[in-house]
């Protein structure tokens, strides 16, 4: 795992979902996906969150921070996203 920074940044590195390990990660959907198969599944590997698309399971997941996963949550509960259902 390489342990480079963006240039110019003091922010921590962020690997690829093809650089940790994914055999142990326990994906789990939310409870509004009504069985449907119409969700993400989330992860965790270490310190990272992981999501990929129920009907791609086969493709790589995205990597997120804690950090990220946070202003996303707290912005939806704001309704800074609601724009997109509408």
């Amino acid at each position: 795992m390489s342990s480079t920074s963006p240039a110019g940044t003091n922010a921590p590195f962020k690997p690829t979902a093809a650089e940790l390990d994914l055999t142990t990660v326990e994906w789990k959907t939310t409870s509004f996906t009504g069985g449907n198969d119409n969700c993400f599944e989330f992860g965790r590997s270490g310190d990272w969150i992981l999501t990929r698309d129920t009907f791609r399971r086969d493709q790589e997941p995205q990597v997120y921070s804690k950090a990220e996963v946070k202003a996303l949550i707290d912005g939806a509960i704001a309704g800074d996203l609601d724009y997109l259902l509408a």
